[in-house]
């Protein structure tokens, strides 16, 4: 079966709970990109796993939809992308670096996003890959600010040519408007498997949103947030882990993921 096939489009579709829509208009896009942040969490576990990060689309189809796993940016984006494509949008891979808390951008491809383009000619921005960020996509040519459930984003232009990405009045990531190709991320995606510099190696992510809230997995640490409202505890045992992994997040493992080096932390990205 080949990634765009029908059967494999509506088992993607299944997978989140959505209904095939008669049209490749904004209205849909919103609604899948809702859907899919509710459902495919942004996880790094493969890492913690021994599990190869195959950056290959039929390979992150069978992770996210057969396997019922989610991924980090390049494996969730990439699925997404496929699922629109089959959808009828037009999408191209877009490559940016991450601002840190200095204010500087990260390496070059350390994020993936997409960028849309509706039946009617319109773009956007979409990103299910970048944990607590906008619950829908952003209008990518518009300069303004934007109102989403996430919080206040706006896109800026930068001297250079590219694009910042805001949320709140702080820059989240620096995005370039060239279309990019898979395998140029090839290079990301080794350096946060590897890298002593990524907080990925060190850590175990598994976050997704929720209709209240976020929940976030952090093992052994449990984050629930509910409106304004944060809830942290810490699970007691192997199989309260695996309970959670399971209720929470559909995901079942027979051996749980575990860090082999560095403090876990519980950052959702």
């Amino acid at each position: 079966m080949t990634t765009h096939e029908p059967a494999a489009i509506d088992a993607y579709l299944r997978r989140i709970g959505a209904q095939r829509p008669g049209r490749a208009d904004a209205a849909a896009l919103r609604e899948l990109h809702l859907l899919h942040l509710r459902t495919v969490p942004f996880e790094n576990l493969s890492l913690h796993l021994d599990e190869p990060v195959v950056l290959e689309e039929k390979a992150l189809l069978d992770k996210v939809v057969t396997a019922r796993r989610g991924g980090f940016c390049y494996e969730i984006n990439t699925a997404f992308a496929v699922l629109l494509r089959g959808l009828g949008y037009e999408v191209a891979l877009l490559q940016a670096r991450v601002i840190g808390p200095d204010g500087k951008p990260g390496i070059p491809y350390d994020h993936m996003a997409l960028l849309v383009e509706t039946a009617e000619g319109e773009r956007w921005l979409a990103d299910v890959g970048f944990g607590d960020h906008s619950h829908y996509p952003l209008a990518f040519d518009a300069r303004d600010d934007q109102q989403d459930p996430g919080g206040v984003f706006r896109i800026v232009e930068t001297e250079e040519g590219d694009l910042d990405v805001l949320r709140d009045g702080k820059p989240k990531y620096r995005l370039e408007t060239r279309p990019r190709e898979l395998a140029d991320f090839t290079v990301g995606a080794w350096y946060h498997q590897t890298s002593p510099d990524s907080h990925f190696p060190r850590s175990l992510i598994c976050s997704r949103l929720t209709e209240e809230g976020r929940i976030t997995l952090s093992a052994p640490k449990l984050i629930v947030r509910t409106g304004g409202e944060r809830e942290e505890r810490v699970l007691e045992g192997e199989e309260a882990v695996r309970d959670a992994y399971r209720e929470l997040f559909g995901i079942e493992f027979d051996v749980l993921p575990a860090v082999r080096s560095g403090i876990p932390n519980s950052d959702p990205r």
